[in-house]
């Protein structure tokens, strides 16, 4: 069986010394996310698939009085993320290495309470257990958190031998949009489990979900 870590870890060996400056032209919307969030002082907030940790600094240093997490499957990408953070010179970072599946508050990170606030940016797309992955999160938010995802959309509302030539591009790094993936959210919300909010961005290139967990 492949270990998830060693296929990130071969994945992202050399892509994470340009990473950052190649995904910024296709990885929209990740800065309307970060500015829907609305950190509070004295939150902890977690960033599942952080990799250079570039949406982390951002907001560490936009709420120096919250506590920011990240966790990545690769071991080799938070070795370039950990860079990154002391470069900024922000300390209220810390960074590790784990499955978004399979982390816990208190496990992984040493906290004692839930998160206030999780996201993922733009890697559900890369994670086969994404439910999973959603579930995991919920659990490990509290009472009221809110869950955000911002990803790639369907595409629809855009020139046709675009959406072919993008799901074709983005295959070859084991990226892909889950056709379930919207429908799973709108039954979670039908569960009242959470309430969703989704939001199409750019035509339907990607799109911005909000859960707000009802108990």
């Amino acid at each position: 069986m492949s270990n998830p870590h060693e296929n990130m870890d071969r994945m992202y060996r050399l892509q994470r010394y340009f990473y950052d400056l190649t995904r910024k032209y296709y990885l929209l919307g990740r800065d309307q996310l970060l500015e829907e969030m609305k950190v509070q002082a004295g939150e902890s907030v977690l960033e599942a698939g952080c990799g250079t940790a570039r949406n982390l600094i951002i907001l560490a240093k936009r709420h120096p009085d919250a506590m920011f997490y990240g966790l990545d499957a690769s071991a080799a990408m938070l070795e370039t993320a950990q860079a990154k953070v002391d470069a900024a010179g922000v300390k209220n970072i810390q960074l590790r290495t784990a499955l978004a599946d399979d982390f816990a508050f208190d496990g992984t990170f040493g906290l004692s309470k839930t998160f206030d606030k999780i996201f993922f940016s733009y890697s559900i797309s890369m994670i086969p257990p994404w439910r999973e992955s959603i579930e995991n999160a919920l659990k490990n938010l509290k009472a009221r958190g809110d869950l955000f995802i911002v990803d790639f959309y369907d595409q629809r509302d855009l020139p046709s031998p675009f959406p072919r030539f993008l799901k074709w591009w983005l295959m070859k790094f084991h990226v892909r949009f889950w056709p379930e993936l919207i429908r799973y959210l709108e039954c979670l919300d039908s569960e009242r489990t959470v309430t969703v909010t989704i939001t199409p961005l750019f035509r339907r290139y990607s799109f911005l979900a909000h859960l707000k967990s009802t108990s």
